[in-house]
């Protein structure tokens, strides 16, 4: 094994500072991945001497990446850690890596949300708020101060907690435990990823299919004439009990379907993006197919 080479503090300040800009270059190919790579330029820097290397190593962290911005500073961490096992030769693959990556964006990411964006900014915001209401310039200063403070130490101190995590997982690299580590990751990742399909992916159908024909006592028979207090009672009563107001039942393919399994096509639409991706189809070319696919569809009554 090559000569343990040692990130200090300052070099683990120097990316959790560039790690506040991880959004700074945000693109709808692979999301954060270049804020990503250029927080973790200066312990490349130090881990890395040749510009090979260098090169490989920077390349490795320009592979899809995304989670809430905030929490991305435990992954940090654990990937510092990870790194300089590596650069001192550890056997530690690419593939290692970027499965305890994708194993961790996934699940933090649903931590962010509501602890950042819907507790504590609100909370700090209707405190800064009401003193400002009263014409108090301490109202804005208390909301950015505060909001700083508690975003750079949280994305600090959970940089170092990853980083000392990251340095006991690789301490025992024969046996096993960054291989179980990995494998866990990725099972938690698929099955988080499974979870946002249902969630995010919608795929509806607007095409209409013949109408079923209801046996009776399936819909309300309505008199012919005038109708009396009691007969709109029961009519009323009818409604409430789930009885069809036709003799015909619409039906489209859109209900076929969800009563056949609900979210068939956005699985289906998903598993087809995977294997484009897989055969090295851009993802922006997989983006500009599916606008044109849903806006020709909509047009022509499909979708």
């Amino acid at each position: 094994m090559a000569e343990k080479t040692q990130l200090t503090q300052s070099d683990r300040r120097k990316v959790w500072w560039r790690s506040t800009f991880l959004q700074g270059s945000w693109n709808y190919e692979r999301m954060q991945n270049l804020g990503w790579a250029y927080a973790l330029i200066p312990a490349i820097k130090k881990l890395y001497t040749s510009k090979e290397e260098r090169s490989t190593a920077l390349e490795r962290h320009l592979e899809f990446f995304n989670t809430h911005p905030y929490v991305a500073a435990p992954i940090m961490g654990v990937t510092l850690a990870l790194e300089e096992e590596r650069a001192s030769g550890a056997k530690i693959d690419d593939a290692a890596i970027q499965g305890v990556k994708i194993g961790m964006m996934g699940p933090l990411a649903g931590v962010g949300d509501p602890v950042f964006w819907f507790t504590v900014r609100p909370i700090l915001g209707a405190l800064g708020a009401s003193i400002a209401s009263s014409g108090n310039i301490l109202g804005p200063i208390i909301f950015f101060l505060g909001w700083n403070i508690i975003r750079m130490a949280f994305l600090w101190y959970t940089q170092e907690l990853g980083y000392k995590a990251g340095s006991e997982i690789t301490k025992d690299l024969s046996g096993g435990i960054l291989k179980d580590i990995t494998k866990g990751a990725s099972i938690l990742g698929m099955f988080i990823l499974a979870a946002l399909v249902e969630r995010w992916v919608s795929v509806k159908f607007t095409v209409a299919l013949p109408p079923t024909q209801l046996s009776e006592g399936a819909y309300i028979k309505f008199p012919s004439g005038s109708v009396s207090g009691g007969q709109l009672q029961k009519i009323l009563g009818q409604v409430a009990d789930g009885l069809s107001l036709t003799q015909d039942k619409a039906n489209t393919l859109q209900n076929q379907l969800d009563s056949l399994i609900p979210g068939l096509m956005g699985l289906l639409l998903t598993f087809l993006c995977m294997w484009l991706l897989k055969k090295k189809v851009s993802p922006i070319t997989i983006i500009i197919g599916l606008f044109i696919v849903g806006i020709v569809a909509h047009v022509i009554g499909l979708m």
